[in-house]
């Protein structure tokens, strides 16, 4: 007598997936990611002028590539970003070598800043929304993801400070990449000092959309977090 066969559902069972063995926070390179954003932000802090240097882009290049890697982001999406990062860089060089004395290499430099850190923390989000298990690695992510939101509307800033004569915060101030981080992270998170505020209605758009990006977005990683916490056993 044959005995039907028992299809085993071990694969798809949501508690295999859940039991599998996990890495560790040091394992995730998340933390990398961290490292290589501090060590970008600190270069466009110490920015005087509203000109991203050469040393700063390249940073955040390289922070981006890290973050696809990271990510698992598919091989070809990889391959391609990664051509598309050396093409920006290459084009960057070679402007920089150019010594052009108008705005066109600042501009170039900002847009591709711009472009970097709007692509990283959506293959970010789209890495953890493909987990199941939530942990210490879907926490460093979160926060890599918010810094870079901050950082992307940092170069927004940047780049229309670049494209218009008159100054972001008002006649008598001088448009700087320091204040312009400054004031996009007091606006992500909706501290609001108030000694800088923006002149003109697209600075200030910029500045609401902010403003509620990062609200939303605290709400929503921080409700993925307390509803999905799986600690280590």
């Amino acid at each position: 007598m044959i005995k039907p066969r028992r299809h085993s559902r071990r694969n798809s069972s949501p508690d295999n997936e859940s039991a599998a063995p996990r890495r560790t926070i040091w394992q995730s390179g998340y933390w990398l990611v961290l490292a290589l954003l501090a060590t970008s932000y600190v270069l466009c802090a110490s920015q005087t002028s509203p000109k991203t240097s050469l040393l700063a882009l390249m940073f955040q290049l390289v922070t981006v590539a890290v973050t696809l890697w990271v990510a698992e982001v598919g091989v070809r999406l990889r391959r391609l970003g990664l051509m598309l990062l050396v093409l920006v860089a290459s084009i960057v060089v070679a402007v920089e070598i150019a010594a052009l004395q108008n705005t066109i290499p600042a501009v170039v430099l900002a847009s591709a800043s711009m472009v970097a850190y709007l692509v990283a923390p959506v293959a970010i989000i789209a890495h953890q929304l493909r987990k199941v298990v939530v942990d210490g690695q879907t926490l460093l992510a979160s926060i890599a993801a918010y810094v870079m939101v901050g950082m992307f509307f940092t170069f927004v800033f940047n780049l229309i400070a670049l494209l218009t004569p008159t100054p972001l915060f008002g006649p008598g101030t001088i448009d700087s990449l320091t204040g312009q981080l400054f004031f996009s992270f007091t606006t992500l998170t909706t501290t609001g000092y108030g000694n800088l505020v923006p002149v003109g209605a697209l600075v200030q758009s910029v500045a609401i959309a902010e403003a509620i990006t990062g609200q939303l977005f605290l709400v929503i990683a921080i409700a993925r977090i307390v509803s999905g916490w799986q600690p280590r056993r």
